[in-house]
């Protein structure tokens, strides 16, 4: 097996092994890169010499047998919003394509502290303000399942799902404001881990959404993403929301037994009328699976308001993005995508006092949700309605790609998209669904159920790329 199949995880157990280096393992993923990413579109820098002046640190590291980290001398990318000093961080705009960051993000930070090689930055929609993946000026990453048709690969963490997919990458960081770590996750076979709010520092991280962004992991197994989280999540006194946070082992936690977990399942008359079957049947399938591995699955019914959540999600994030953005999305010298300027100035245009009414309904739907949840584990529900659409055919206003992601940002809760089956050759997904905090229990979940069905160990056929 290819260096570049292996999963976070087993990299770092054949480096403890001695089977590989840093170097070699950095070497093929750049290789892999060079020869792919000219169509795949993935990144928008490649940091190939630093990337491996840093794996032979690692290695020389390694061969003094002091002790470190399992993380030392593994590659990784990273979205463009999240900066490194002196470097160009674009936040997905053309508008900032020689912006160069002042200071380094507590996420980049943390990886580097654990010896991580970053491998680059990632491509993303502009702002982070876009669920299908595209980019009229910086580019639209490739969806790599379908190598005929240029299809989405969802956003907003685009490259990060294509580069993990295609295996330019074992692992990548995203970010989730209202689903932009678990769409481009199904849309790519992925798993992907929507923190709760306050659990991984945005400190040096563009933001989009003060109130509901979000840093998570995407990688191809649960264990990587627990792995990943275990080393973003922390207190931070730069970002006062993360000072308040439970204390918890991820990684152990991937191995606790899910027998007797409460999973709830909503009854399918409450999912939207444009799911696509063969997302549904996947889901359905799902849940019996779950059944299977000794979960209690129950059938329940949604607060009926709960997919409308989308649209208050919505008016909060861009509420807060035309206040972060004003000064430049007013401009109209600036090269700003035309559809991402119209969803932030829509809110020029909100009544006075939407956005506080907004918030304070949020805080009480959340109290009330609450108290629905507290019986259950998670909430078992797919991920995105359909299955990854061609360039071609997306409609940008349109609300699929979000709609069943949203609410949980809204509601501070954490989720999990994992892989649940194939509909004509491209990846779906299913989205497992935790209270706030309860990181652990959705990757235990999840754990259970890759072991259980292996769908996250399929990979797009990129031959035609000559690898």
């Amino acid at each position: 097996m290819s260096l570049t199949d292996l999963t976070l995880t087993e990299l770092a157990a054949a480096l403890a092994r001695k089977q590989t280096s840093a170097r070699e393992i950095t070497d093929a993923f750049l290789d892999r890169i060079e020869k792919a990413d000219s169509t795949l579109h993935a990144f928008t820098e490649v940091y190939a010499a630093d990337a491996r002046a840093i794996a032979d640190g690692a290695d020389r590291t390694r061969s003094a047998d002091l002790p470190h980290g399992k993380l030392l001398g593994l590659p990784t990318a990273i979205k463009d919003l999240c900066d490194i000093k002196d470097r160009v961080g674009t936040t997905g705009s053309r508008m900032w394509a020689e912006r160069r960051a002042t200071e380094t993000s507590a996420t980049v930070e943390r990886l580097l502290a654990a010896g991580m090689v970053p491998l680059g930055k990632l491509h993303m929609v502009e702002f982070a303000f876009g669920g299908w993946g595209t980019n009229p000026l910086m580019g639209a990453p490739r969806n790599p399942w379908d190598l005929a048709v240029h299809r989405c690969a969802g956003g907003s963490s685009s490259g990060t799902g294509v580069a993990v997919a295609a295996r330019l990458a074992p692992a990548g960081i995203g970010s989730d404001t209202g689903g932009s770590v678990r769409i481009p996750s199904a849309f790519n076979g992925l798993i992907g881990l929507k923190v709760t709010f306050g659990r991984i520092s945005l400190h040096g991280t563009g933001l989009l959404s003060w109130t509901l962004d979000s840093i998570g992991p995407m990688g191809r197994s649960v264990e990587d993403c627990a792995l990943l989280l275990q080393t973003l999540a922390g207190p931070d006194v730069r970002d006062p929301a993360t000072l308040h946070q439970p204390a918890d082992d991820f990684v152990a936690a991937v191995g606790r037994p899910v027998k007797g977990m409460r999973v709830a399942l909503p009854d399918a008359d409450q999912l939207p009328a444009f799911m696509h079957a063969g997302v549904v049947a996947a889901w359905q399938q799902a849940a019996r699976t779950f059944e299977q591995l000794g979960a209690v699955v129950e059938t329940v019914r949604l607060p009926d308001w709960y997919f409308d959540l989308s649209v208050p999600a919505g008016t909060i994030i861009a509420s807060e993005a035309f206040s972060l953005h004003r000064g430049w999305i007013e401009d109209e010298r600036q090269p700003i995508g035309p559809v991402v300027r119209q969803r932030v100035l829509n809110a020029k245009h909100f009544p006075p006092a939407a956005y506080a009414e907004t918030l304070r309904d949020m805080h009480q739907r959340r109290r009330i949700f609450a108290q629905w949840l507290h019986p259950f584990d998670a909430v078992l529900l797919p991920t995105v309605a359909i299955p990854a659409i061609s360039l071609t055919e997306i409609e940008e206003m349109s609300p699929i790609p979000g709609y069943l992601t949203r609410p949980a940002n809204y509601l501070g809760l954490c989720g999990l998209a994992m892989p649940s089956g194939f509909v004509d050759g491209l990846p779906v997904s299913i989205q497992i669904v935790g209270k706030p905090y309860a990181e652990a229990t959705v990757l235990a979940l999840g754990k259970a159920f890759q072991d259980a069905t292996g769908f996250n160990s399929r990979k797009p056929d990129l031959a035609a790329l000559g690898l």
